[in-house]
């Protein structure tokens, strides 16, 4: 049975059973996970998941159900289960299912080119990469997490008020911890890249760039304690407000869980902060034309020159607050409920790049990586206080690697102590985004 005649049928027993309103959400994932250690396949996955949701209005409250088969067992099981779930729910929210808007995007996330590299040519690439990485630099001595993971997502959404929507998006992305040992001291480096064009992969450039990752933490310089202007590169950045990002939703707030409570209208950050959400990027991990509820989607300026124009809000959020809703209501998949998530969430870049950020520095510390983002950090006060790698800057120059250093700080406070931001936005393997940021300063400790 295909999705549109298990939803026919599906909508025309749930109506005689009762419900008044219905939606299906169907999710079908192609995946691709290869790992590899010393030059051999170590793990290596394919797999095809397929799954619906049923959610429907019965007795004024919102049963819900999921499956991963389309028959006719199904149907039935759809059925009674969200019954069943309705009639143990005893909300004072009333949920409804969404009519729909009368205009999407159309617009494809999907690349033909990414759908059609072989197996065999994503193996080979990964131990021609494995072979390179070696060939770099003899004080490689291994490799850890060497994966790669390919994606293709179908998702749509139907409801019994005649939505009828289609979404399609595909990624690759693989990642490598180089270690590297020099004189007894071992250090390594984290590479990972995001494939739009199977075309433009080299091993050697990328092996290049991983082996020279970890190459530059060796022989780390012995420096002083103290209150250091700070660079976080484009990826240390990105995690910091990955961290965060639930601070931006009005879920978080409304529990009582962000900072960011009534704060809509007001100044957060520096006159040189924009935070955009948008759905529409190509090749992002986010990007979608509807929401979890059939919302159209659309590019949100989320913080302009510092002030929070707004939070993200679902349907549900958005009646509590009296607003309309952004168009951000998320499921992590088939299974679950619907929250509110970002699309693709970054801070605009600025006109500098990252080399031009460190000429500019006198005296001051680039931190590369932070590491313990989620036990050292509240992310209802903002405050943090985070291991981290990076390098010593002096007269506009890398000096050379840290110690293992501790940087302590507080997020909100940070926003508002950017004095640069750098050109170089990048995502990594996640929806969220940020270039580098050039701050006023942080408390800084080495071990």
């Amino acid at each position: 049975m295909n999705v549109l005649e298990f939803k026919d049928e599906l909508f025309q027993k749930g109506s005689e059973k009762g419900f008044k309103d219905m939606e299906l959400y169907y999710e079908k994932s192609d995946q691709f996970v290869c790992a590899i250690d010393k030059g051999e396949v170590d793990q290596f996955t394919t797999a095809e998941v397929t799954g619906v949701s049923f959610r429907g209005v019965y007795a004024d409250q919102m049963g819900y159900a999921y499956t991963e088969k389309l028959d006719e067992s199904s149907i039935e099981f759809l059925i009674e289960n969200a019954l069943e779930n309705a009639s143990v729910l005893e909300s004072e929210d009333v949920e409804e299912i969404y009519e729909g808007d009368s205009n999407y995007k159309d617009i494809s996330f999907s690349s033909e080119a990414l759908k059609s590299v072989t197996t065999e040519e994503k193996i080979n690439f990964m131990k021609e990469l494995d072979k390179e990485i070696y060939a770099t630099d003899e004080r490689v001595v291994a490799t850890n997490f060497f994966t790669m993971q390919s994606v293709d997502v179908q998702k749509a959404m139907y409801n019994s008020k005649g939505l009828s929507l289609e979404d399609d998006q595909n990624y690759l992305v693989y990642m490598v911890i180089v270690i590297v040992e020099e004189n007894d001291v071992t250090k390594s480096g984290v590479h990972i890249e995001v494939v739009s064009d199977w075309g433009k992969v080299n091993a050697k450039e990328s092996a290049h760039k991983a082996v020279q990752e970890a190459v530059s933490y060796l022989n780390p310089l012995e420096t002083d304690d103290k209150f250091y202007p700070v660079i976080l590169r484009q990826d240390a950045a990105r995690s910091l407000l990955d961290t965060f990002v639930t601070t931006f939703s009005a879920e978080t707030a409304q529990q009582g869980m962000s900072k960011l409570k009534e704060k809509v209208g007001s100044k957060i950050a520096g006159d040189n902060i924009n935070l955009v959400d948008d759905p529409f990027m190509k090749n992002r991990m986010g990007s979608r034309t509807f929401d979890a509820e059939g919302v159209a989607t659309e590019k949100l300026n989320v913080v302009e020159n510092g002030t929070l124009t707004t939070l993200l809000h679902n349907r549900k959020t958005a009646k509590k607050d009296g607003v309309k809703t952004t168009g951000h209501a998320s499921k992590a998949s088939y299974k679950g409920t619907v929250n509110v998530a970002p699309s693709n969430f970054y801070i605009e870049p600025g006109s500098q790049s990252y080399e031009e950020l460190v000429q500019g520095m006198d005296e001051g510390i680039v931190v590369t990586n932070l590491q313990g983002l989620h036990s050292g950090v509240n992310a209802i006060s903002g405050d943090f206080s985070l291991a981290a790698n990076g390098y010593y800057v002096k007269g506009g120059e890398i000096q050379g690697p840290t110690n293992l250093m501790t940087i302590a700080g507080n997020f909100f406070e940070l926003l508002n102590e950017v004095n640069e931001v750098g050109s170089d936005l990048e995502f990594g393997p996640s929806n969220v985004g940020a270039p580098s940021l050039l701050l006023k300063g942080l408390s800084v400790t080495f071990e």
